[in-house]
């Protein structure tokens, strides 16, 4: 799948599943999702510090990891699979 594909298919699905083989070498299977609905709003902006510049790597996909309930990423090529899980 490329991509925009995954995209659309996190952002369609309330909860999917994916598993990859993290930097380390271990693999691991994480539930997470892009559905708008299911994502908790940014905190505030603190106004004492520049704002921060993400870097876009093509390479990388983030997603919000429902079981840690926080932003995680997993680069494209370690991915072994994913599925919705309802």
């Amino acid at each position: 799948m490329e991509r925009v594909e995954l995209e659309k298919f996190f952002k369609e699905h309330a909860n999917v599943e994916v598993t990859f083989t993290k930097v380390d070498g271990t693999v691991r299977t994480m539930p997470c999702t892009l559905n708008e609905g299911l994502i908790p709003p940014a905190p505030a902006a603190d106004l004492t510090k520049p704002p921060r510049v993400k870097k876009h790597n093509p390479a990388v996909m983030s997603v919000f990891c429902t079981d840690k309930g926080e932003w995680r990423s997993f680069r494209l090529e370690n991915v072994i699979s994913i599925k919705a899980i309802e």
